[in-house]
């Protein structure tokens, strides 16, 4: 969707499939992924308005066979990371093509961010590249299924919340890969937490504070526990860190 500040979103509406919650994920997730300084697409409220859903046809969710028109109201957007008219998206990049990619060592500060945020996806990314550039770049897209979607609760395995292919972890030498985003998540303010989760409507989490700040207090203590749930990762059978030395 175009919105009124001339940028182009992906939104996700609070009647979606998966649950409600995951609009609250992806504005937590993303803004503090921003804050500890990883490319990630601007996370903004969006309006929709009743008229807008009314005449627009193509405003559907498909449940099967099921139509259901989506809800007007406050909904969550992702900016594009890249504005179509001037460059261009792809979801994949095969092992040979990512020498090209700019920031390729930031995949390494995501994993850290999405083990602290209990991410029960596969990671997701973009790649993009303005027209006529050599380069692509990274943006962690997707941020729903942190705090393990709508359930709010932690269940940690060591393949939850990485990227499938091992390529994007070749860079891996040791904990000084993880930085600086690693020590941005474990000496994050408490208050910069409490901020973002503040700013989260209140329709995307049913109205319970009380549930929304159990979730953040327990993000808050976690933050200890990052560099022990990459360790659980690199030690299990995937082996993703085939550079990193014992001593490192």
């Amino acid at each position: 969707m175009r919105c009124e500040d001339g940028h182009y979103y992906v939104v996700k509406f609070r009647n979606n499939p998966q649950h409600e919650r995951v609009l609250a994920n992806e504005f937590l997730a993303t803004r503090l992924a921003e804050q500890v300084g990883l490319p990630v697409p601007s996370a903004e409220v969006v309006e929709v308005s009743p008229w807008l859903v009314e005449h627009t046809p193509e405003m559907t969710i498909m449940l099967g066979a099921r139509e259901v028109r989506v809800e007007a109201g406050l909904q969550f957007g992702s900016r594009f990371v890249v504005d179509p008219v001037v460059g261009q998206v792809w979801d994949y990049l095969p092992p040979e093509m990512l020498d090209r990619v700019r920031n390729l060592e930031t995949f390494a500060g995501i994993l850290a961010l999405d083990k602290w945020t209990c991410n029960s996806d596969g990671r997701q990314a973009a790649f993009w590249r303005k027209l006529r550039e050599r380069k692509f770049s990274a943006s962690f897209i997707d941020q729903g299924y942190c705090f393990n979607a709508g359930e709010w609760t932690f269940p940690d395995f060591p393949l939850r919340g990485v990227y499938p292919r091992n390529e994007v972890y070749a860079q891996v030498r040791g904990w000084n890969s993880f930085e600086p985003w690693l020590s941005r998540i474990e000496k994050l303010n408490d208050e910069a937490i409490w901020q973002v989760a503040g700013e989260i409507p209140p329709a995307w989490y049913g109205s319970s504070w009380a549930e929304l700040e159990a979730l953040v207090r327990c993000l808050i203590e976690r933050k200890t526990v990052v560099r022990e749930l990459i360790m659980t990762f690199r030690m299990s059978l995937r082996r993703p860190f085939p550079e990193w030395m014992a001593e490192s």
